[in-house]
């Protein structure tokens, strides 16, 4: 097992400012920017959010594909994960640069557009940046301490975003859509430093790349579903692993694209939105360290079930806002903060241990992933040469696994659109003031504690399903 420096687990963690900002701040303004500034209806607005996200996850297992072409023909990951980290910035800008003007139908197919294209970009950094831990370590605890740091930045880059990004737009009440503009300019910044610091951590060629070079990834994007369906089909412990991490990014992109609309007409100030995030963002710094504490002690996969079980009695105390909203939801939210940064921690540091166990499967077998063996003729290579085969399968994975987080994270604001939609939603344009239906707020407080405790508690019958545990990898960490 290798140490990682503390400035690679440093350089690293940096890539959550842009991963946590980029799917923190669309997920938490921009439904409320289409439907109360730019006019648009709230299942259209839904729509724009879940087509972009469709995208997304359509494209995720083809940069998976490309990324271990990349790896295979030049031995990095570098060359995508640049791209995306200079091309996410400036479409980001682009998605709430909306000209003065656009009247809903305009205005929502420019938000479309661009942010397609924003999403295009962060995949194009994320499927990369998700596969590198298991080829930066193979120690099982070592990933733990390499994730909870990362854990830790995306904390701090979800508080940023989420309380400063509204902050800034505050700063201009007499002109929303200016507002808009300097929070986009703002989180840019923030979205490019972070991108290119963590491409900076990339592995440049090593001998266990070089041995995979003469087996580039198939071309075409029907290979590359077919290797995603592959790792699905052949993995069990990632099937179970990606079904409870899409349903919790279910539940809690849920929450996230709810929060505006709790501070707005269940607290009744916007501002509130602010409060919010800091309650829930200061209890995950503090507590995402003995986290890691709590795995080494008991195993990821039970630390792991532990936090979201305290996840799920925060979001069932949320309920009581159906019938008495008030401050006192701070506490509670406050509650799930601490359990969120498990919930971030724990499975992303799991990630590379099904990597690394499926790489295990390969030296074992003798075979690739098409049954052929590792060097086209028998299947007596060695086993570095057959781990070697299935390493490459890294972004695949990482395809898959950022397809899941993301159609996850994506069906929460579409989930919440259609509650809107069906409770009577009045939307509305910068500078009108509406009344909501007592329905619609009702709605907006059971997708914010009743509907993600019930995902919370599918989420839980599907961790039961996920059996690896760290005696099961011991044969590479002893290597």
């Amino acid at each position: 097992m290798n140490r990682l420096s503390r400035g690679v687990v440093s350089r690293y963690a940096i890539g959550s400012l842009a991963t946590g900002g980029f799917a923190t701040l669309p997920g938490l303004v921009l439904v409320y920017f289409l439907t109360d500034s730019l006019g648009v209806t709230a299942l259209a607005a839904g729509a724009i959010v879940t087509l972009a996200k469709v995208w997304d996850v359509l494209i995720d297992p083809v940069i998976g594909g490309l990324s271990d072409r990349a790896l295979a023909r030049s031995g990095s990951r570098r060359g995508p994960m640049l791209l995306g980290s200079i091309g996410l910035p400036v479409a980001f800008v682009l998605t709430f640069a909306v000209p003065s003007g656009f009247g809903p139908l305009p205005s929502a197919l420019w938000v479309l557009v661009a942010f397609v294209a924003a999403a295009t970009f962060f995949s194009l950094f994320q499927v990369p940046y998700i596969a590198l831990p298991a080829e930066l370590t193979d120690g099982y605890r070592e990933r733990t301490r390499l994730l909870t740091w990362r854990v830790v930045v995306l904390t701090l880059a979800i508080l940023l975003f989420g309380a400063g990004g509204p902050e800034l737009r505050g700063l201009f009440p007499e002109d929303p859509m200016l507002g808009y503009l300097v929070m986009a300019l703002g989180a840019a910044i923030v979205l490019a430093a972070g991108l290119l610091v963590a491409t900076s951590v990339v592995p440049r060629g090593t001998p266990a790349v070089a041995a995979d070079r003469g087996a580039d990834p198939p071309l075409g994007a029907l290979a590359h579903y077919r290797a995603g369906l592959a790792v699905l089909r052949e993995s069990q412990p990632f099937r179970a692993l990606l079904a409870t991490f899409m349903l919790q990014g279910l539940a809690t992109g849920l929450m996230l694209a709810g929060a505006q609309f709790v501070a707005a007409w269940i607290l009744r100030d916007e501002g509130a939105v602010t409060v919010l995030f800091i309650a829930l963002i200061a209890p995950a710094l503090l507590v995402a360290p003995l986290w890691r504490l709590v795995a080494d002690r008991v195993g990821k996969e039970r630390a792991f079930r532990l936090a979201s079980l305290v996840f799920l009695l925060a979001t069932l105390a949320l309920t009581g806002m159906i019938w008495a909203p008030g401050w006192w939801i701070v506490a509670p939210v406050a509650l799930a903060g601490a359990a969120y940064a498990g919930m971030q921690t724990l499975p992303m540091a799991m990630l590379p241990d099904v990597i690394s166990y499926d790489r295990i499967g390969a030296a074992t077998s003798g075979t690739a992933v098409d049954g052929t063996a590792v060097d086209g003729t028998d299947a007596n290579g060695t086993d570095a040469d057959r781990a070697a085969a299935r390493g490459s399968r890294a972004g695949v994975f990482g395809g898959v696994w950022t397809a899941g987080e993301t159609a996850g994270m994506a069906l929460g604001a579409t989930v919440l659109t259609v509650v809107l939609a069906l409770t009577g939603y009045v939307e509305s344009t910068a500078g009108v003031s509406v009344q909501q239906p007592a329905a619609a707020i009702a709605g907006i407080a059971t997708s914010f504690s009743l509907l993600p405790a019930a995902l919370m508690l599918l989420s839980l019958v599907a961790l039961g399903r996920y059996r690896l545990r760290e005696h099961d990898l011991v044969p590479e960490n002893s290597r």
